[in-house]
């Protein structure tokens, strides 16, 4: 009888157990959902710009992680953790919570804090400067934040998730990836905090060599220097300087020297025409050589160099608004044709054809060129920017490379080397399965405004352990039938170089991931011969094609030995088109 009773009351208690555990379950679903369901909230205040807001909805996350880690760390969830089948489940339960809320009460309210107290519109570069003090001061918090959500990270990962039922392992496996995504983007602010007062001139002066890289005739980081300028930020106040063309700085004699493996592969040229600094892929090598180059010829020691295209123009003009044209010189060379205003609609075909298709002289193309660009920046500078949409353009234009940026201070590189706004070549901005497809001019003209391409990823069969992948590229000329005589002879070359007026010559440059070899290469589907290299320890084929108007060639380089198991990805030249329009989704061979 006693037995009985006490079999009962186990019963009971057992039961009572679990309704409780149910109990917390619910109330920890319920509060990480909300809070999830903040998040998104927070994400579009964020990108509003409204703090006020953000700071209020920052306040209302942590009240529900608070609820859902005391939930996690009842004595009785606590006991259920230890269960030998159940137990990590629980446990893993509990961890999700505890990160949740060391995330929000260790990263983001410092973070709604630093900014609710900064004024974003007012650290935009301008004509009359901006206090650098508050985003300096920042700089400890933002690494603080980015700390925290790290260690979260971590611990969410150190999770054997072999022993968790679906229901718990996916969950945790999604906000693994979420934090870790956060993970780069407050490493990435952080950075920033620091690096950003330095640059515009928080501490001294700084001058920074501009060039305005042309897409109409391609090079490896995107198109020939055409106008260069000097950029001066004091104190966020930003001058335009001394301005000059690559054609002014003449030859280098003698040449700069050039580090072996590039020579080999793009010849001495990298260091004797700043037309050609970038034929190489990798924008330090390009950008220290424009330093040294600069310095040469005006006696004036940049400290460092950036570098940005006319699309990536265009992003800027739709964040500032239209520059208007006020300069009586570059007045009169636009003439009636030419637009007295420019916008993110017109400027890339106006600095890329119509200026070609109106003035003959490339000596007043330069001269428009560098009016152009002084008006701009006079517009970018005026403080009238929407700094959300400027920070966005500027960010897209990093990201598909049009926006360049290289320090002469080793810090301050060491820094920037960390993210594609480098373009370096090697180093911890490449991804390990990184390929990267590179053009280069072959016709000494501007037709490449006409060509346009695609490039493809498709993963072959695996070799006795390791990877291997073809990469394929696509070109068509676009250009009219008879552009050999409807097009401006500057346009087409006129065959000075040896290719056709209206024909377009382009050297294709591949890279594979390091310690990988190039094998093989093919033009439209036949096997050729190709010029085979290495560069920082990543192998590079080269071919050069050339192409009547309305041609279409297709080139397959296949890359072996790829000791990388990760996703590949590629980066590729920017040029005239999107970069979403010349980068496929990669393909996956079906393999037996």
């Amino acid at each position: 009888m006693k037995l009985s009773i006490i079999f009962a009351l186990l019963g009971a208690l057992c039961l009572c157990w679990a309704a409780w555990i149910a109990i917390k379950a619910t109330a920890i679903r319920d509060d990480l959902g909300q809070a999830a369901h903040l998040a998104e909230k927070l994400r579009e205040e964020v990108a509003a710009s409204d703090s006020g807001s953000a700071t209020r909805t920052v306040f209302e996350m942590r009240k529900h992680t608070i609820a859902a880690k005391q939930a996690a760390d009842d004595p009785l969830w606590t006991l259920a953790s230890g269960l030998p089948w159940a137990g990590p489940n629980f446990s893993a339960v509990a961890e999700v919570a505890r990160a949740a809320d060391d995330v929000v009460g260790l990263a983001l309210e410092p973070l709604a804090d630093v900014y609710e107290k900064l004024d974003w519109g007012t650290l935009l570069p301008s004509t009359t400067g901006t206090d650098l003090g508050p985003l300096s001061s920042a700089a400890p918090s933002v690494s603080s934040a980015a700390y925290a959500v790290r260690i979260s990270s971590d611990r969410l990962t150190q999770i054997d998730t072999d022993r968790l039922v679906p229901q718990i392992s996916q969950p945790l496996a999604e906000a693994a990836e979420q934090l870790q995504q956060a993970t780069g983007a407050l490493n990435a602010a952080a950075d920033a905090s620091r690096l950003m007062p330095l640059m515009l001139g928080a501490e001294e002066p700084r001058d920074y060599l501009l060039i305005i890289q042309n897409n109409a005739e391609s090079r490896a980081s995107g198109g020939i220097p055409g106008a260069l300028a000097v950029l001066n930020l004091d104190k966020g106040k930003m001058t335009l300087g001394a301005q000059s063309t690559a054609t002014d700085l003449g030859v280098m004699q003698p040449s700069l020297p050039v580090e072996r493996e590039q020579q080999q592969i793009y010849s001495g040229r990298l260091g004797k025409f700043m037309q050609d600094i970038n034929l190489t892929p990798d924008f330090p090598t390009a950008a220290s050589t424009a330093q040294a180059m600069w310095e040469r010829k005006t006696g004036q020691r940049v400290h460092g160099v950036v570098s940005i295209d006319p699309v990536a123009l265009g992003y800027i003009l739709d964040a500032a608004g239209p520059a208007k044209i006020n300069d009586p010189e570059v007045l009169r060379l636009a003439g009636n044709k030419l637009p007295t205003e420019l916008t993110g609609d017109n400027v890339v075909s106006t600095l890329l054809s119509a200026v070609y298709a109106n003035i003959e002289e490339p000596e007043r193309q330069d001269a428009y060129f560098a009016g152009v660009a002084s008006e701009i920046f006079a517009t970018l500078s005026n403080g009238k920017s929407n700094a959300s949409e400027l920070t966005k353009g500027l960010t897209r234009g990093a990201e598909e490379g049009r926006v360049l940026v290289w320090s002469g201070a080793e810090a301050e590189q060491s820094l920037i080397s960390k993210y594609a706004l480098s373009g370096s070549i090697s180093g911890p901005s490449v991804s390990p399965a990184q390929f990267g497809v590179y053009f280069n001019d072959g016709t000494g003209a501007k037709m490449d405004y006409y060509t346009k391409r695609t490039v493809q990823l498709i993963k072959g069969c695996p070799h006795d352990g390791y990877e291997e992948t073809t990469v394929r590229i696509t070109s068509t000329n676009t250009a009219p039938g008879d552009a050999a005589t409807s097009l401006p002879p500057y346009v087409t070359g006129d065959g000075l170089f040896g290719v056709p007026p209206g024909s377009v010559q382009t050297n294709l440059v591949a890279y594979g991931p390091a310690q990988a070899h190039v094998e093989a290469a093919k033009l439209d589907g036949q096997k050729t011969e190709f010029a085979p290299y290495f560069h920082g320890n990543r192998p590079v084929g080269v071919l050069a094609i050339r192409l009547a108007p309305g041609e279409s060639k297709t080139v397959d380089f296949t890359f072996g030995k790829i000791v990388q198991h990760t996703e590949p990805n590629v980066v590729v030249t920017p040029t005239v088109q999107d970069v979403k329009d010349v980068t496929l989704p990669t393909e996956t061979a079906a393999c037996g």
